[in-house]
C-alpha cells in the first residue's frame, strides 16, 4: 500500500500598503520572527513591515489577527 502525501504548503504573508499604519503588532506578536521592521513607507508616510524569511511562517494568523487595521493576510499556497 503506497501512501500519498499532500503538496507542502508554504503560507504567503500579504501586507495591504494602503491600510498599514506601521505600529509594528504583527512583528511583535510573530513567535518566529518573520516580519522585521522595514526602511519602506506607504503613501502616507509609515514603515511597512517587511517578510525577513517567509519560509518560517507557521501560518498561525497571529499577526493577522493581531492587526487593527486589517492590513494583513495569511494565504496558504504550494511551495
Amino acid at each position: 500500500m503506497k501512501l500519498c502525501h499532500p503538496p507542502q504548503i508554504e503560507p504567503r504573508i500579504l501586507i495591504d500598503e494602503d491600510f498599514c499604519k506601521g505600529c509594528q503588532l504583527c512583528i511583535r506578536v510573530c513567535p518566529r520572527q518573520v516580519l522585521v521592521r522595514g526602511k519602506r513607507r506607504n503613501r502616507a508616510g509609515y514603515l511597512l513591515p517587511e517578510i525577513k524569511e517567509g519560509s518560517k511562517c507557521s501560518a498561525c494568523l497571529l499577526c493577522e489577527l493581531t492587526c487593527p487595521d486589517l492590513a494583513l493576510t495569511v494565504a496558504k499556497g504550494e511551495k
